[in-house]
């Protein structure tokens, strides 16, 4: 593990080779699960307000359901999460045209219609945080459905960590993805 202000790093977020791969996977990230994904309850005020600006990319039978459940909800687990269709698919996914599931918010981003992405930890995915009062715990969530990711992350030779350098960044900030570096290389080294 390495310590990095108030975060504890698991050793594979260095070690482990990664990048996804969707045309294997196709975005089963949002589907698999057994709940939504987590957010802030500022993510939650930031989709309830930008949401005109992504619903024209969600399914009827999506809409219908944030019109039942809510922007957000409370899961099992106390946690505020993205609502379910079915219980199993985020609300806030489509299939695209080579039918892989994508981000609606995040789609509505890359045409400029919003400057919110998605939710950190889906930006963040498959690394998964876990927030304690005194640290967070920065841990690799290996999932199946993930085997593409880690087969083409393995033959690029791109660590995990490097590969989510952007959503790790957005969390965390610049000086904290130095000391990520910095500490990467020590580990490499020293192997």
């Amino acid at each position: 593990m390495v310590e990095i202000g108030r975060t504890l790093i698991s050793d594979d977020i260095f070690e482990e080779y990664f990048m996804c791969d969707l045309l294997k996977c196709k975005g089963n990230c949002c589907i698999e699960g057994d709940s939504g994904a987590f957010i802030t309850s500022n993510e939650a005020a930031i989709i309830k307000q930008d949401y005109s600006s992504f619903e024209v990319y969600i399914p009827e039978e999506h809409i219908k359901e944030i019109k039942k459940q809510g922007y957000s909800v409370i899961d099992n687990d106390g946690d505020l999460v993205t609502p379910l269709v079915n219980n199993r698919q985020c609300v806030y996914s489509f299939n695209d045209e080579k039918g892989i599931l994508k981000c609606s918010m995040e789609k509505a981003y890359f045409e400029g219609k919003t400057n919110f992405r998605k939710p950190v930890s889906c930006h963040l995915f498959p690394i998964r945080i876990t927030e304690y009062e005194k640290f967070d715990a920065v841990n690799y969530q290996k999932l199946d459905i993930c085997k593409p990711g880690i087969i083409c992350g393995s033959s690029s030779k791109l660590p995990l960590f490097k590969f989510l350098k952007e959503p790790l960044i957005r969390k965390y900030g610049h000086e904290w993805f130095m000391e990520l570096e910095m500490a990467a290389k020590y580990i490499m080294k020293n192997q």
